[in-house]
């Protein structure tokens, strides 16, 4: 089944996709929406059937939908089209590592404590609100490593110098992490969240130091979870060291400033 749009004039592509009764495939309608965005006339072709879908991909030579084809010729699937249309470099496709999971956490983090702040009598901007930036940015950390612990555990291995003796210490960790920071939004039972992130930022922030400044290891953060584009580097220091910092801070701004 073809579905075509004529916009007169417009640069044509041809769409072969994924589309039956108990499946649309996600990249075919974000391809479709793309080349559409991009100015382009469509040629919808449906594969409504899985004999369909195998007999395009054999006599086409391809393993996967969908597929576009740019005046008659193949430029391939989601991934390639952006390419093809400049939204991604042929680097960036080929290269996995990404920081964009991370400073959406930190910026979400930061946008939180603002919010937070501004219910309270104190200033919008104070060192509370950089408190807060930081316990929030460990529950959402946290809460990333959480949805699987598994995932993560395995990839908290490669480079942790004491999960890496006590297994366990890679699925304890995410709990001690999102505790603390839920501890220290509340301002309570610091004396419980203050040690727990300065041991786990602490032997963070050494393990992340030797594999990437010593060992010169090429790997990515278990930071954001178990499937983590983010490398491993300055930003996982960083976390670990703010987490130090503020387990410092804590215990000295209530118990001794009051």
């Amino acid at each position: 089944m073809a579905q075509s749009r004529n916009d007169g004039g417009a640069q044509e592509a041809a769409l072969y996709r994924m589309v039956m009764e108990d499946h649309v495939c996600p990249f075919g309608l974000k391809a479709k929406d793309l080349l559409e965005r991009e100015g382009y006339s469509v040629e919808d072709h449906w594969l409504t059937t899985r004999e369909e879908t195998d007999a395009f991909q054999d006599k086409h030579d391809v393993e996967t939908t969908p597929q576009v084809f740019i005046d008659g010729a193949r430029v391939g699937g989601y991934d390639e089209l952006r390419v093809h249309l400049g939204k991604d470099s042929a680097e960036e496709a080929e290269d996995e590592t990404s920081y964009k999971p991370i400073i959406a956490l930190f910026s979400l983090g930061l946008l939180m404590a603002l919010a937070v702040s501004h219910l309270s009598p104190e200033a919008i901007i104070s060192l509370r609100t950089l408190e807060l930036f930081i316990a929030i940015s460990m529950c959402l950390l946290g809460l990333q490593k959480l949805q699987d612990v598994e995932s993560f555990s395995t990839m908290f291995l490669n480079y942790d110098l004491l999960a890496q003796r006590q297994v366990r210490y890679a699925y304890f960790y995410p709990f001690a992490e999102t505790a603390a920071g839920v501890l220290m939004i509340a301002g309570v039972l610091i004396w419980i969240a203050a040690p727990l992130a300065l041991f786990i930022g602490a032997v963070g922030a050494a393990s992340v130091f030797k594999a990437v400044y010593i060992d010169k290891r090429e790997l990515k953060c278990a930071c954001v979870g178990g499937s983590s584009k983010v490398p491993l580097g300055f930003i996982s220091l960083t976390e670990n060291l703010m987490m130090v910092l503020m387990a410092i801070w804590m215990p000295i701004r209530m118990f001794v400033l009051g």
